[in-house]
């Protein structure tokens, strides 16, 4: 299973195709059946959140944050003035 971890990994960084893993990774089927299978179920996601919730607590933070913000400069608008 670190195996096919290791393959998602490996496309996800070096954006190679599936078809494209090297020779030392489970085949590309298999990994690109885990990687699916864990979008839709959202495994992915628990993931995320907790690794990002583990991290604000050693940074002494709450869990989850209490809120957010976006400014002009995290969200892009479109190309063309008014």
């Amino acid at each position: 299973m670190r195996e096919i971890v290791n393959a998602i990994f490996y496309v996800l960084k070096t954006g190679c195709q599936w078809r494209w893993l090297p020779h030392g990774f489970p085949p590309a089927g298999t990994v690109y059946h885990y990687y699916n299978t864990w979008r839709k179920d959202g495994t992915w996601r628990r993931i995320n959140d907790a690794l990002r919730e583990t991290l604000r607590e050693k940074l002494g933070r709450e869990a989850t944050p209490s809120a957010g913000s976006i400014d002009s400069q995290s969200i892009k608008t479109t190309e063309k003035g008014g």
